[in-house]
C-alpha cells in the first residue's frame, strides 16, 4: 500500500514512519511542507501524492496554550482535519484521524468505550471532537484512534519531563488525581499498522493496558530508571493550570478486541523499553 503520513516530524509520527517504512510505500508532510489549514493546498498535496491510506497525526497539542489561543487550535485541529478529510474523498483513501481521550469529561468510574457519549470539557478537546465530525461526515472509509498520555523518543513528554526534573531536584510535586493510561507511542504506531490492513472502519481506544494517576506513573518511572526522588502527590485544585482535565479518562479498547486483535502490553512493560533507548 502507499501511505501517507501528515505531521511525520512529531512525536508520534517519527514512530509511523519507523514502523511503516518496511511495509509500504511511505510518503510524508510535515508542517514546513504543508498547511493544512489551507484547503486548495491540502487537497492538491494529497492528489499529488495519491495514497490508499492517509494518516493524518499533525494538530496543535498544547492543551493549556489551546485555551489562550482558540482559534488557531480550532484552525488546525478541525478546519485542517477537515480539509485532510476532503483531501481524502478527493482521491478515495482511506483516512487515520489520531483523537484524543480529552473528548470526554472524566466523569466515569469505569473505562469510556468507544460508543460512549462524547463531553469535551476544554478547548482542545473540543477542536479535536469537532475534527472527529468532521472525519465521519466527510468519509465513510476512516478510523478514528483515540489515543492517551502519549510519550516517545522524538518528543518532549512525562518521562523525560520527570527525569530533567530530578536532575535539580529531589521533592518534586505530581497530580495524584488524574487517572489515565500512559501509552508508548511505537505501541501505537504498530497498533495502527494492524488496522490499516483491514477495512474494519470505525473508532479505536487505543492506549497500553493497566491505568495510573501521574503520581503512580511517576513513581514507576523513577522506579525504573534507579532515580530516588521526593515525590509528593497533590490535587489537580492545588496545581492549577489554564485547561480543564478529565479526572478519569481510561479508555476501553472494546472495538480492538470485538475485532480479534492481539492484546495489548500493559504500560509498564511499553516503558521498560522506552527507558532502555533513554539509557535506564
Amino acid at each position: 500500500m502507499k501511505v501517507m503520513i501528515i505531521g511525520s516530524e512529531g512525536m508520534l509520527g517519527h514512530d509511523l514512519v519507523a514502523v511503516l517504512s518496511p511495509l509500504h510505500e511511505v510518503v510524508t508532510t510535515t508542517i514546513d511542507t504543508l498547511d493544512i489549514t489551507d484547503i486548495d493546498k491540502t487537497i492538491k498535496t494529497v492528489k499529488k501524492n495519491n495514497p490508499d491510506v492517509l494518516i493524518h497525526a499533525a494538530a496543535i497539542t498544547d492543551v493549556d496554550g489551546s485555551e489562550s489561543n482558540p482559534d488557531l487550535a480550532y484552525k488546525v485541529n478541525a478546519i485542517g482535519t477537515r480539509n485532510v478529510a476532503v483531501a481524502c474523498k478527493e482521491v478515495g483513501a482511506s483516512m487515520v484521524y489520531i483523537s484524543t481521550d480529552y473528548v470526554f469529561d472524566g466523569t466515569n468510574t469505569t473505562p469510556y468505550n468507544e460508543y460512549d457519549q462524547t463531553k469535551p470539557l476544554g478547548v482542545y478537546g473540543k477542536t479535536k471532537h469537532t475534527g472527529e465530525t468532521y472525519v465521519r461526515d466527510t468519509l465513510s472509509k476512516f478510523y478514528i484512534v483515540r489515543t492517551a498520555w502519549l510519550y516517545g523518543y522524538h518528543g518532549p513528554n512525562f518521562v523525560t519531563t520527570m527525569l530533567n526534573l530530578a536532575k535539580n531536584t529531589k521533592d518534586i510535586s505530581v497530580v495524584d488525581d488524574q487517572v489515565g493510561s500512559p501509552t508508548y507511542t511505537v505501541d501505537l504506531a504498530n497498533a495502527i499498522s494492524t488496522i490499516i490492513n483491514r477495512s474494519s472502519y470505525g473508532i479505536y481506544h487505543f492506549t497500553n493496558t493497566d491505568h495510573c494517576s501521574w503520581f503512580d506513573f511517576a513513581t514507576e518511572i523513577f522506579k525504573q530508571a534507579g532515580v530516588e526522588v521526593n515525590l509528593k502527590p497533590v490535587t489537580t485544585e492545588e496545581f492549577p493550570r489554564p485547561a480543564p482535565r478529565p479526572k478519569y479518562s481510561v479508555l476501553n479498547h472494546y472495538s480492538w478486541k470485538m475485532e480479534g486483535y492481539p492484546p495489548i502490553r500493559n504500560y509498564k512493560e511499553a516503558l521498560k523499553d522506552y527507558m532502555k533507548l533513554l539509557g535506564h
